[in-house]
């Protein structure tokens, strides 16, 4: 298993090279344990926040939901009807991640914080962050932070 997701990483980190420019559809994450990409559904809209990934009974590796707010703001959510376990990726407006909760438990109602002046967050498959090495401080390439002086900018 550890083969295959170093290979799905290296693969990952392969495409981010050669890719030039950002695209919303798209989340990339680097550090110093390497690079990192997901496609991604964006939910940048009260209705997509609250719906998020409730009802699936899967999702696929690599893909993930990307959630976008107007503003920084404080962050808390929550697993109720989301049936598969996520790793949850608080980001601030410079694309810095300043937390990760990982492996939400399904259908879970207890509040998970974020954090305050957080702009975006990756929602992943639970334990995957931890797999790969993300954690507090891995940068994020995307779209959304361009307008807040992005540490990774597109």
């Amino acid at each position: 298993m550890r083969r295959g997701l170093a290979a799905l990483v290296v693969c990952w980190g392969l495409a981010t090279a050669a890719q030039a420019e950002c695209r919303a559809d798209t989340v990339e994450l680097r550090g110093d344990w390497g690079k990192a990409r997901f496609s991604v559904e964006l939910a940048d809209d009260p209705q997509e926040h609250a719906q998020g990934l409730m009802h699936r009974s899967a999702l696929p590796m690599g893909a993930g939901m990307y959630f976008i707010y107007e503003s920084p703001r404080r962050a808390s959510f929550w697993m109720r009807n989301t049936l598969i376990p996520l790793d949850m990726i608080f980001i601030d407006p410079q694309g810095v991640v300043q937390h990760v909760h990982h492996n939400a438990v399904p259908l879970d109602e207890t509040p998970i914080p974020g954090g305050d002046g957080i702009l975006t967050v990756l929602e992943i498959n639970g334990g995957l962050a931890a797999r790969l090495g993300i954690g507090a401080g891995s940068e994020v390439r995307h779209p959304a932070h361009a307008a807040h002086d992005a540490v990774w900018p597109c």
